[in-house]
Order: C-alpha cells, then structure tokens, then sequence
C-alpha cells in the first residue's frame, strides 16, 4: 500500500473512531435527558430524600459530593503543586524521570483499590469508621498523580527565555519559584484540578467503604463516624437494590444532575487547558 492510500486509511480509521466515540456519547446523553429531564427540577436539588430515594430530592446528595470533592482539592491541590516542583525544579534527571513513571503507575492503580486502602488506615487503623474527611483524602490520593502531572506539563511549558531572564537578574531557584514559575503555571493547575474533581465527583468505590452511606446522614458535625451521603453512591444502590418505580425516575434524575456537575467542572477546564497549551506552543 503506497504512503498515500495508508494516510487515507488511518484517516478514514480516526475519524470513524472519532463519530462511533461521538455517537455513544449522544445516545448516552439523550437516554439521561428523556429519562431524567421530567423529573429534573427545583424540588430534587433542594428537597432531602425520602421513602429510600422513591420521594423527595438530593440536596444532602449534592451537599456531601460538594464536601467531598472540595476536601479533596484542599489535600491535593499543594501536594500537586510539591510534587510538580520536585519533578521539574528540584530533582535531578534520573530521579524526576523515576518520580514521572511512579505517577504514571499510581494514575493507573484502580479506584476500588483505594477504597480498600482507605478502609484499612482510616476506619480501622485510626478508628475513623465511615468518615467525610477520610473520603475526601482518599479521593485526593486518586486524584493526586492527574494534577500533578497536569502542573509539571504546564511548568515545562515556560518558555526558557522567562527562566533565563530570571536567572539572569541574579535570582535564587526559590525567588525564581516564587516571581515566575508558581504565576506563569497557576492556570496549569487550576485546569488539572477542575478535570481531576471532576473525575472524583463520579467515582464511588473510594468512597463505598470510607465515607457514603445511603440514607439518614445531614451535615457532618466531627469527623470519625460521620458519613455524607453522595450522588455516586446513591445512584449506585437505588440501581442496585431498589424495586420501587418511583426510585427508578429518580435514580435517572440523579445521574442527569451528576453528569451535569461533571460536565460543568469539565466545561471550565477543558477550554483553558486548550487555550494554555496554544500559548505554550506559541512560547
């Protein structure tokens, strides 16, 4: 096959892959707004649940996974913003490519696998049981590697003349941390932090064992034995468990308002990531 007919092939290839990958997602989409668009209103984001989630609304749903997910930022965030500074700053080659491949590694490590670890060391090693404070670290933990190499990506992209010339003014490493890097990479981190919450605001095996509970839980007022309740997990178990019809409307109107937290943290990072990396291209 001559050079041209391949590059027709592997065009044709991309982009049938790119309308099938299109074409789900549409049909996802469209099943969550035919079946949970009727029952989507003012009364389910505001009201508190009721007849085992067949009545009522989600606002202690949508209060824990906001808890959760901004408990995870406070923890992740500066740990991201460490490691980015070690890998790409403060370490030598060899042991930033080593610090590189071991975020990697962890990005892969499955999500259930850190519930299970948050089990073990919070609800039984420290005697936590299901706690919001112990959810949300964990969800940091997941989320850790994502921003970090989000914040290392957006670090190497300073252009070298900003470095140079900070350098070059006679500035410590430190200063030059502090004057250009940090300000010239904060959008970086933002952006990563937005996708990476976004991803945590979904999962719901990290906090199956640590944090969640289904009914009977408000707004926690210490931190061992006080479980949230969260989106994730309540659309799990009304999925699961439930025979009420009226659960099964609910349980749609629940993941319409989950997507649409998700797509709205998604909505604002994917556009300054993509803005930030034409700048970086631009240098």
């Amino acid at each position: 096959m001559s050079g041209r007919w391949r590059d027709r092939a592997l065009s044709c290839y991309a982009g049938a892959s790119a309308l099938l990958a299109l074409g789900l997602f549409v049909a996802l989409l469209a099943v969550l707004l035919l079946r949970g668009g009727p029952v989507l209103s003012w009364e389910l984001l505001s009201e508190a649940s009721s007849r085992a989630g067949a009545a009522g609304g989600l606002r202690y749903q949508i209060l824990g996974t906001g808890l959760l997910i901004a408990t995870a930022a406070a923890f992740a965030v500066p740990l991201a913003v460490a490691l980015g500074l070690l890998s790409t700053v403060y370490l030598k080659a060899a042991s930033a490519r080593r610090l590189d491949l071991a975020l990697y590694v962890a990005n892969g490590i499955p999500s259930i696998l850190f519930g299970l670890a948050g089990i073990a060391f919070f609800s039984r090693a420290l005697d936590w049981g299901k706690s919001w404070l112990a959810g949300g670290i964990v969800l940091a933990m997941m989320i850790l590697p994502t921003l970090t190499v989000a914040f290392a990506e957006r670090v190497r992209a300073i252009p070298g003349r900003y470095l140079e010339a900070a350098y070059g003014l006679g500035l410590s490493r430190d200063r030059v941390v502090r004057a250009v890097i940090l300000p010239q990479s904060f959008g970086g981190l933002v952006s990563g932090a937005l996708l990476g919450l976004a991803r945590a605001a979904g999962e719901t095996a990290p906090i199956l064992f640590t944090a969640a509970i289904f009914s009977g839980a408000t707004v926690p007022d210490g931190i061992r034995d006080n479980p949230v309740l969260a989106l994730p997990y309540h659309i799990f178990v009304l999925a699961q468990d439930s025979l009420d019809p009226g659960a099964g409307a609910r349980l749609w109107g629940a993941a319409l308002v989950l997507v649409l937290l998700v797509a709205g943290l998604a909505s604002i990072a994917l556009p300054a990531r993509l803005r930030l990396r034409e700048e970086a291209y631009r240098g």
